[in-house]
C-alpha cells in the first residue's frame, strides 16, 4: 500500500473526528438557534410555534439522533439547510468560498514574493546589520495579530491620509479584475503578514544550512557566479521547508480569514461562519468547518506530492 493510498484512507477518519468535535462544540454554546435567528421576535411566538420550528430544523431531537441524521445526509451529499439563509448549506458555502480562496491565495503570493527574497537576502548577509534588520522585522510581523494590523492600517489610512479602504459592495474577480484587486490587496497583505514573516525566517534558516553543504562549496570552487550558486544550486533545496510551511499556512489562512473579512467587510466564508456561530446556525457552522478541514487536508496532500518534484530522493511510497 503506497503513501498516497494511506493518506486517502485517513481522510474519512479525520473528517469523522472533525465532525464530532464541531457538532458538540457548537451545541455547547448557550442559547438555541430559534431564539438567535428571530431575536426579539422569538418572544412573540407561542410554545407550539417554537416547537414546530424546532421540529422543522430537527433540533428538537437528541444529540445522537441529530448527529446521525446529519452524518447520514453528508454521505448522500446533503449538508442540511441553513437556518439563516433558508438555503442548502453547500450552496451557501460554495457561494462564499471563492472570495476566501482568493484572499488566501493573494496572501500566499504576497508572503512568498516578499518573504522568500528577504530570507535569501538575510542568509547571504548573515550576522550583518541588514540581516539583523530583516530578522527583527520578521519577528515583529510574526508576533502581531492580523486583526491588530488591520485596525492600525485602517486608522492610519483614514486619520493620516484621509482615505478609507474600499468597503463597498464586493466586486468579483470575473466581473472587474481591477476593482476586485483594489478591494482585496490590502486585506490580503494584512492576512499574509504573519505568513510573510514565517517564510522569511524559514527561508533564511534553510538557506544558511544549504549554503554550507558540499555541493554548494564545490560550485563556488568551480568559479560559478554567486547569483547562480544561490538561485540555481542552493535555493531549490532550501525550498522544501518553505513548501511545507506553505501547505500548513494555507489551511490557517482559510480559517484565519474570519477576522480580516470582518474588519474589511468582505462577504467571505470566514465572515459567514462567524455570523453562523452567532446565529446558532448549526448546519452552516458544521458544514463550513468540515469544508475548510477537507481543503486543509487536500492542500497538505498536494504539498507532500510536490516534495518529489523538488527532491527526487524522496519516495512517498516508502515513507511511514
Amino acid at each position: 500500500m503506497n503513501y498516497l493510498t494511506r493518506r486517502l484512507i485517513t481522510f474519512p477518519i479525520v473528517m469523522l473526528g472533525v465532525s464530532i468535535l464541531v457538532f458538540v462544540a457548537i451545541r455547547l454554546i448557550p442559547g438555541d438557534s430559534i431564539t438567535a435567528m428571530l431575536g426579539t421576535e422569538a418572544g412573540l411566538l407561542t410554545p407550539e410555534q417554537k416547537q414546530a420550528l424546532a421540529a422543522y430544523f430537527g433540533i428538537d431531537q437528541s444529540w445522537l439522533t441529530q448527529y446521525w441524521r446529519w452524518i447520514s445526509g453528508l454521505v448522500r451529499g446533503d449538508f442540511g439547510v441553513s437556518v439563516t439563509y433558508g438555503k442548502p448549506v453547500l450552496e451557501v458555502i460554495l457561494g462564499r468560498f471563492p472570495l476566501t480562496l482568493e484572499l488566501a491565495v493573494l496572501a500566499m503570493i504576497i508572503a512568498i514574493a516578499v518573504g522568500l527574497p528577504a530570507g535569501v537576502f538575510a542568509a547571504t548577509r548573515s550576522e550583518k546589520r541588514s540581516d539583523l534588520v530583516v530578522r527583527v522585522l520578521a519577528m515583529i510581523g510574526q508576533s502581531t495579530p492580523s486583526f491588530v494590523v488591520g485596525l492600525v492600517v485602517i486608522y492610519i489610512l483614514s486619520a493620516g491620509f484621509g482615505i478609507l479602504p474600499s468597503m463597498g459592495e464586493f466586486v468579483p474577480l470575473t466581473v472587474d479584475p481591477v476593482a476586485n484587486l483594489t478591494q482585496m490587496i490590502l486585506p490580503a497583505a494584512v492576512l499574509g503578514l504573519a505568513f510573510t514573516a514565517s517564510v522569511t525566517r524559514i527561508s533564511r534558516s534553510a538557506m544558511l544550512d544549504v549554503l554550507g553543504d558540499d555541493y554548494v562549496r564545490t560550485a563556488r570552487a568551480k568559479g560559478a557566479p554567486a547569483r547562480d550558486v544561490i538561485w540555481r544550486h542552493a535555493l531549490p533545496n532550501a525550498l522544501i521547508p518553505v513548501v511545507t510551511l506553505s501547505g500548513v499556512e494555507c489551511g490557517y489562512l482559510l480559517g484565519g480569514a474570519v477576522l480580516v473579512e470582518q474588519i474589511f467587510a468582505l462577504p467571505g466564508l470566514g465572515r459567514m461562519t462567524l455570523d453562523a456561530i452567532l446565529q446558532r446556525d448549526y448546519a452552516l457552522v458544521q458544514g463550513s468547518v468540515l469544508f475548510v478541514a477537507l481543503n486543509f487536508m487536500i492542500v497538505n496532500l498536494l504539498v507532500d506530492l510536490v516534495y518529489v518534484a523538488l527532491d527526487p530522493r524522496i519516495r512517498l511510497g516508502g515513507r511511514s
